[in-house]
């Protein structure tokens, strides 16, 4: 969700500064503007003076600027941290029984969800990744699956069989999945 959260407003942004930085430079290079265009000429303002103190007076004005200016920072806050949050997990958390704890690979336990995915009857390709916290995994699993594989027994081997593996061997209570199925699309062949 993040990642199209993102584009549309690194495109709406996109959109608004290149409309407003051409309005400015079209009218700035003295060519005429249509009458609805904010910019009059070369020697036009954005703000003139009567627009910047005419609210100065008033007891909203400033509370209202400085409560938009800060829901403005904190989106802008949330925004870069979201961009540097990664979308797979880089390690689990192992609990080894002594108190202490061991760290896993991410990408060695998303390794062999995939192969014990693959290997299951039924399934022509399998891709798994590991998202949420290193104390609490997610797997989220994608299963292309054969025209003759029916979804219940794949998925219950799955549950059995990798999940549960993984589940165990991690040490972990739980490991909640989100299990997303394709099927192969073969195309037609001519027969002579």
């Amino acid at each position: 969700m993040i990642t199209s959260v993102n584009r549309v407003l690194l495109g709406l942004a996109g959109l608004i500064l290149l409309v407003l930085g051409g309005a400015v430079l079209v009218s700035g290079l003295g060519v005429s503007v249509p009458s609805w265009s904010p910019f009059d000429g070369p020697d036009d303002v954005l703000l003139s003076k009567g627009d910047r103190t005419r609210w100065r007076d008033e007891g909203w004005w400033w509370p209202t600027v400085i409560a938009v200016l800060a829901v403005l920072v904190i989106l802008a806050l949330w925004w870069f941290l979201a961009q540097l949050r990664r979308g797979r997990l880089a390690e689990v958390l192992v609990d080894s029984g002594d108190g202490e704890g061991a760290l896993l690979r991410g990408r060695a336990l998303e390794g062999v969800l995939t192969e014990e995915a693959g290997a299951l009857d039924g399934v022509s390709d399998a891709k798994a990744t590991l998202t949420g916290r290193r104390t609490a995994p997610q797997a989220r699993v994608r299963l292309l699956m054969e025209p003759h594989a029916a979804p219940g027994p794949v998925l219950r081997g799955l549950s059995e069989g990798a999940l549960t593996h993984a589940r165990t061997s991690a040490g972990l209570d739980e490991l909640p999945a989100e299990v997303r199925l394709k099927a192969v699309k073969h195309r037609a062949e001519r027969v002579n």
